[in-house]
């Protein structure tokens, strides 16, 4: 005998999840909230998640993946310094364009979230960075011709430090003010021992 499809899947949970965020706010996604958007029972949703606090950290994983594919495809670039303009625009148009799922990254650090949930997200959380990790040291090699402690320091410094720090600024304050892209790219190329003009 085949078992009845369920009516609401994970993914289904976490799309109601994120409206519910961008409504009001994490602290606004309760379970009942999220019931109530995504038109079940409270019961269907405990189902699946067993909290309110699982269901955001599983939905931060899941933005953190999406928001990663961007900045990993910008970086698969040839050219080092046209994947570097790229991957940097790419944290600040992303985080701009998809604010709600940008504050909600602010929530957590996946340190913490391995602590909390070994279990349900400590797998899918233990490779989470594994990929951005290898862009940056396949970009250092690239760039700079060798992959060490420094080059490795100023790729990271310059592809994630500098524009993350605007892209939280963007967050907090909501405002992208005109001109912030390109003198985030300027800056992260300067990082990098280039200029504007290279390619």
């Amino acid at each position: 005998m085949v078992g009845r499809t369920a009516k609401y899947s994970d993914q289904h949970i976490l799309d109601a999840a994120l409206a519910v965020v961008a409504a009001g706010g994490p602290g606004g996604a309760s379970v009942v909230a999220i019931a109530k958007h995504l038109g079940a029972p409270s019961g269907s949703v405990y189902h699946r998640f067993a909290s309110r606090d699982l269901i955001l950290a599983t939905l931060w994983t899941r933005t953190v993946r999406r928001f990663q594919e961007g900045f990993l495809a910008a970086l698969d670039n040839p050219a080092p310094l046209a994947a570097a303009r790229a991957a940097v625009a790419h944290v600040l148009t992303w985080s701009a364009a998809h604010a709600a799922e940008a504050k909600l990254l602010t929530l957590y650090r996946r340190e913490d979230l391995i602590a909390l949930w070994p279990e349900e997200l400590g797998e899918d959380l233990a490779t989470l960075n594994d990929g951005v990790k290898g862009a940056v040291i396949a970009f250092a090699a690239a760039h700079f011709g060798s992959v060490d402690n420094s080059t490795l320091g100023r790729a990271q410094f310059a592809l994630i430090d500098i524009p993350y720090a605007a892209a939280r600024r963007i967050i907090d304050s909501g405002d992208r003010a005109p001109g912030l892209e390109e003198a985030v790219v300027a800056a992260s190329l300067a990082a990098l021992g280039a200029t504007g003009t290279e390619s």
